[in-house]
């Protein structure tokens, strides 16, 4: 068996072809784990959700991708002082009739929370768009966005239970406080925060 001669030029191209693609291989399975170890950190449970919504990681991971590049160049704002009081006393007001219209009260907090949405900016086309953008900033609210909008989307039906809407109304207070106050010292916050009870639903 010959020996391989290294100083021959065709042997070094060779070689050379070979290394690099090793080099290649290795810089992209590094790119893939430091990209799924991004966007799981960024994203928590969403990621899952979108691996299980597109069927592979690599399609979840090009959608979140698209996702932070479309939320990147929205023109999102905080809200100005007179807005954020008239946003706070809508709250209040949608919060005071959860008592005695438990139902009707979680529908306008859905409502509110849209409308909140556009006027920070976020576009308000439809839910699941809304739903995802919003997923960038604040993925640990998305669940709870989700979940209470099924609950409004029950409630209008006359299909969700008391504590449900309980539940709900909780979730929108926590992401109403949250889109409210972005970019707010947590000193000068004026959500309202008692807690949320019912009589029964109705």
């Amino acid at each position: 068996m010959s020996s391989i001669n290294f100083s021959d030029p065709m042997t070094i191209a060779i070689l050379s072809v070979v290394v690099l693609a090793i080099i290649l291989a290795i810089a992209a399975i590094v790119h893939k784990r430091n990209t799924t170890a991004r966007l799981r950190s960024r994203f928590g449970s969403e990621y899952d959700r979108a691996v299980l919504e597109h069927g592979s990681e690599r399609k979840a991971q090009i959608a979140l991708a698209e996702r932070e590049t479309r939320v990147r160049q929205l023109k999102l704002r905080e809200l100005g002082t007179a807005q954020r009081e008239r946003f706070a006393d809508d709250w209040t007001t949608v919060q005071s009739r959860f008592v005695d219209h438990p139902k009707g009260a979680l529908i306008e907090a859905d409502e509110l929370v849209y409308a909140l949405l556009q006027a920070r900016g976020y576009p308000v086309s439809g839910f699941d768009r809304s739903a995802e953008d919003i997923s960038v900033d604040y993925p640990g609210m998305i669940e709870s966005y989700r979940s209470s909008h099924s609950v409004a989307v029950l409630a209008a039906r006359g299909e969700a239970s008391t504590e449900d809407l309980r539940t709900a109304m909780i979730q929108y207070r926590n992401l109403f406080d949250e889109l409210m106050n972005a970019g707010v010292p947590a000193e000068s916050r004026s959500v309202p925060v008692r807690p949320i009870t019912t009589h029964s639903a109705r």
